[in-house]
């Protein structure tokens, strides 16, 4: 079971005094946060792709490329890349080149987004959403598995006799999650190919994706990888904790409250009541995250957003340290004991090199 953090970089004001980051602070925030979740023994760091302010991530390589020169341990991933709007070629490459310069320890997360203007903005026309998901990431997979590649289709050039450079590390391609909030194409995109899927389970209700874990679970064995509960699952989450679960409330609550995302809609009971985020104690944060289990089925990752609507640094911080210190080891004991023999870990790199041979 891997267990980490993935964050959409936003720049926030902080609603308690005021102040807000610049871009320079955020991404160096966003660094320092990276450095801190492998310290406490987390798995996995993952950061978004956005290219419209508030936000600051519109590079993740380089990102994760300067954060991989300054860990040794934690997987470098991304929530998510773009499919429909990068060019296939360049994903190849660029992904190809930070798994060597991280010596492995990469994957990504392919997703459309949820900006409807970054179409336009690289050429693209967002009612071909699904279908420059579908061709772009089959393209992608011919790029990382063979040296030449002749292909033509609908949304790019042609290409003949074209080698992506470099070639994946060991000849492994990272492992790939497809995340998706709302189409059933997505799962069944991740079904088809055998790769990981990614319900971002953050502002939804469960029965939502469960519906879509459940389709993606079914396809998944109608293709012939394995049974239904082999599939791989991930699974993100929110959390807010303090020793205390007042303190917690009290606390976070302005954040909410004030949130660009889900401010001025429901109050802070409803939200938690009705989805994941769990504000409160360590134990209530590890109740509330052993019930996924029960919803969804055993599943391979777990990332909690832990770094956004304004929350300064040094709060985000000692989140990280609860998390790491009092929340994940419970939590990785608990689901490894209950999780069966037969249904898998988390790819990692050295468990997909291990598997050629």
């Amino acid at each position: 079971m891997q267990f980490g953090i993935f964050t959409v970089g936003d720049v926030t004001t902080d609603p308690t005094n005021g102040t807000t980051p610049s871009e320079h602070e955020r991404i160096k925030a966003m660094v320092r946060i990276a450095l801190k979740a492998e310290e406490v023994g987390l798995d996995v760091f993952a950061t978004g792709e956005h290219h419209n302010p508030p936000f600051v991530p519109s590079s993740p390589t380089t990102m994760l490329g300067y954060i991989a020169a300054q860990t040794s341990k934690i997987i470098l991933s991304t929530s998510t890349t773009l499919i429909t709007t990068n060019d296939p070629v360049k994903i190849a490459e660029d992904f190809a080149m930070l798994q060597h310069l991280a010596d492995g320890r990469v994957d990504l997360m392919m997703g459309r987004g949820n900006t409807g203007p970054v179409y336009p903005w690289f050429g693209q026309d967002i009612r071909q959403g699904i279908p420059l998901a579908v061709e772009n990431y089959a393209l992608l997979r011919r790029l990382w598995r063979e040296d030449v590649v002749d292909w033509e289709g609908k949304f790019r050039t042609p290409l003949q006799g074209f080698t992506s450079t470099p070639r994946p590390l060991d000849g492994v391609p990272p492992f790939v999650w497809h995340g998706s909030i709302r189409s059933p194409e997505i799962a069944e995109q991740a079904a088809y190919y055998g790769d990981g899927f990614f319900a971002n389970h953050i502002f939804w209700p469960k029965e939502h994706f469960q519906q879509l874990i459940g389709f993606y679970r079914q396809r998944y064995e109608h293709y012939g990888h394995g049974s239904a509960d082999q599939a791989i699952v991930g699974l993100g989450g929110q959390a807010f904790i303090r020793p205390k679960s007042q303190d917690a409330w009290n606390e976070f609550r302005p954040y909410f409250d004030n949130a660009p995302v889900y401010g001025h809609g429901p109050s802070l009971e409803e939200f938690t009541d009705q989805t994941p985020l769990t504000v409160g104690s360590p134990q209530e944060v590890i109740d509330k995250t052993l019930t996924f289990r029960e919803h969804f089925g055993d599943y391979q990752r777990q990332l909690f957003l832990m770094d956004h609507a304004g929350l300064p640094l040094k709060t985000v911080l000692e989140q990280l340290d609860l998390l790491g210190s009092e929340v994940v080891p419970v939590l990785r004991k608990e689901l490894d004991s209950m999780r069966p023999a037969h249904v898998p870990e988390a790819p990692t790199h050295e468990s997909l090199k291990a598997a050629l041979v």
